[in-house]
C-alpha cells in the first residue's frame, strides 16, 4: 500500500453529462467519498446486524481515545471479530431496539459499536442479504472505561493487539491515510466522538442509549438502576414528540479562496499556530439563519477586512475533528477599492496578504505540506501552503485554473 495520501478518484468524476461539461469534473475531497455502502436503512434491521457482526469477512476500525488503530500512519489494522468478541458479544443484536430501550440499566456499559456499510467492491466470500452482498465493516470503541469488567476486556483486547506490534496512531489530525482508509476512519471518528460527547440527554441530563447501530441516541422512559433504588426518571420531552432522539450532529463550517478584481492575486491568511511562511484560505462556522454566500461575505470582512462581491460554491470536504462539514468557495472582489486588508476586527489571524497568482503556483508546485512536516525537497523558502489532502489547496489551484479566471487571463 501506498506511503503518499491520494485523493479520492471516485469514478462518476470521469463520466460524461450535460453539467461536466458546463462546470467541469467534480472536486472530490480528501476525508470523502467512502467506498462503502452505508445501507442507513438497515440500521435498525437487527437479523442483518447480526449476520453481519459475526461474518467471517467482516472488518472493525478501532479507535481508542479517538486514535485509530494502525499497522502504520499510512494503514489502519481492520480487526476480526474474534479479537474484539471480548467487548462485542454475539447476542448484542438478539434483542429489538424497543426492547433494548425498555429494559435500559444505566449501571451497565457496552462497548460502542457503530455499522458503517458494505464494501460492494469485494462481493466474494462476503455477506449476502436480500440484494446486498459485500464485506461489513463495524467502527468499535475499545477505550477502557465504564463497569470494571468492561475496562478489563478493553485492555485484554488492547494489549493482544499491541503485543502485534500494532499502534493506535496518536495525532492531532490524522491525514496520512490513503482515500479510501481516510473516508472510513473519518466516519469511524466522528461517531464515535459523537456518542462519546452525548452520553447524557441534553434535556433532562439523564444518561442516554445508543440505537441504530451508533447512529441514533435514545432518551429511555425508565432506568432498571433507579427503579431498583425506588427512583423513577423524571419526564422528558424529548419522549413526548417524534423528536425523541438524539442524531449526530454536523457544522457547517465555509472555506473560501479570494480573487482580486484583476484576478491577478490571491488573499490568503495565516494562524499563529502555522509554521514559518505558512498560508491558507480564510474559513469560519457559518452562523443560523446564514447563507453560505453570506457566511463567506462575513468571514472574509471580518479576519482580513475585504468586501466580496460574487461567491461561487465549488466543493465540500468532511471534517471529523469533531464533526464540520467544510464548504468550499471561490470568491472576487468586484472594485479594487475593497482589497484594502484590515485585521482591525476580529483578531483571529496573525497576518493575510495578497499573493500574486505567480508566486502561489509555485508553492502549490513544491511548497506544500502538512502542519508540522516539512515542505518538499526542492523548497527553499518563501510560500508554503496546505497538501493537496486539504481543501485549501483544492480551491486555490481551482482558482487559478478555473475556467471562470481562464477568460481573464487570456486577455491579459
Amino acid at each position: 500500500m501506498s506511503n503518499t495520501p491520494q485523493v479520492p478518484t471516485p469514478a462518476h468524476i470521469l463520466a460524461d453529462s450535460m453539467l461536466s461539461r458546463h462546470f467541469g469534473k467534480e472536486t472530490v475531497n480528501y476525508f470523502s467519498s467512502s467506498p462503502l455502502n452505508r445501507l442507513s436503512f438497515l440500521r435498525s434491521e437487527h437479523p442483518f446486524l447480526s449476520a453481519a457482526l459475526k461474518h467471517p469477512s467482516t472488518r472493525f476500525v478501532l479507535l481508542k481515545d479517538l486514535a485509530p488503530l494502525t499497522r502504520s500512519p499510512a494503514e489502519l489494522y481492520y480487526a476480526k471479530y474474534n479479537e474484539v468478541r471480548k467487548l462485542v458479544p454475539e447476542d448484542v443484536y438478539d434483542r429489538p431496539e424497543e426492547d433494548m430501550i425498555k429494559e435500559f440499566d444505566s449501571r451497565k456499559t457496552s462497548a460502542q459499536l457503530i455499522f458503517l456499510g458494505l464494501d460492494e467492491s469485494r462481493k466474494q466470500d462476503g455477506l449476502a442479504w436480500k440484494i446486498y452482498n459485500g464485506t461489513p465493516y463495524f467502527a468499535l470503541d475499545v477505550t477502557p472505561k465504564g463497569s470494571q469488567e468492561h475496562q478489563s476486556h478493553a485492555k485484554d483486547i488492547i494489549s493482544s493487539l499491541e503485543a502485534q506490534g500494532l499502534s493506535f496512531y496518536q495525532s492531532r489530525v490524522v491525514m496520512s491515510l490513503p482515500a479510501d482508509e481516510a473516508a472510513i476512519y473519518a466516519q469511524s471518528r466522528a461517531l464515535v466522538d459523537w456518542n462519546t460527547r452525548n452520553t447524557f440527554c441534553g434535556t433532562c441530563g439523564h444518561p442516554t442509549l445508543s440505537v441504530n447501530s451508533g447512529t441514533k441516541r435514545a432518551c429511555p422512559p425508565t432506568d432498571a438502576a433507579l427503579v431498583e433504588a425506588g427512583k423513577e426518571r423524571p419526564g422528558c420531552n424529548t419522549r413526548t414528540t417524534l423528536s425523541n432522539l438524539s442524531f449526530p450532529r454536523t457544522d457547517p463550517t465555509i472555506i473560501v479562496a479570494v480573487l482580486s478584481a484583476d484576478a491577478k492575486r490571491i488573499l490568503l491568511g495565516r494562524s499563529k499556530r502555522f509554521p514559518s511562511n505558512l498560508y491558507s484560505t480564510l474559513a469560519g462556522f457559518i452562523e443560523p439563519a446564514e447563507s453560505v454566500e453570506d457566511a463567506v461575505r462575513r468571514e472574509v470582512w471580518e479576519e482580513a477586512g475585504v468586501t466580496l462581491s460574487r461567491v461561487v460554491i465549488h466543493s465540500s470536504q468532511p471534517w471529523p475533528y469533531p464533526a464540520n462539514l467544510m464548504i468550499g468557495a471561490i470568491a472576487q472582489v468586484s472594485d479594487p477599492e475593497h482589497e484594502k486588508i484590515s485585521l482591525l476586527h476580529d483578531p483571529e489571524l496573525e497576518d493575510a496578504k495578497w499573493f500574486e497568482v505567480d508566486e502561489v503556483e509555485e508553492a502549490l508546485r513544491i511548497g506544500t505540506g502538512p502542519l508540522g512536516e516539512q515542505a518538499g525537497p526542492e523548497y527553499k523558502g518563501g510560500l508554503r501552503l496546505p497538501p493537496p489532502t486539504a481543501i485549501a489547496n483544492q480551491l486555490i489551484q481551482a482558482a487559478i485554473t478555473g475556467d471562470y479566471i481562464t477568460s481573464q487571463k487570456s486577455k491579459m
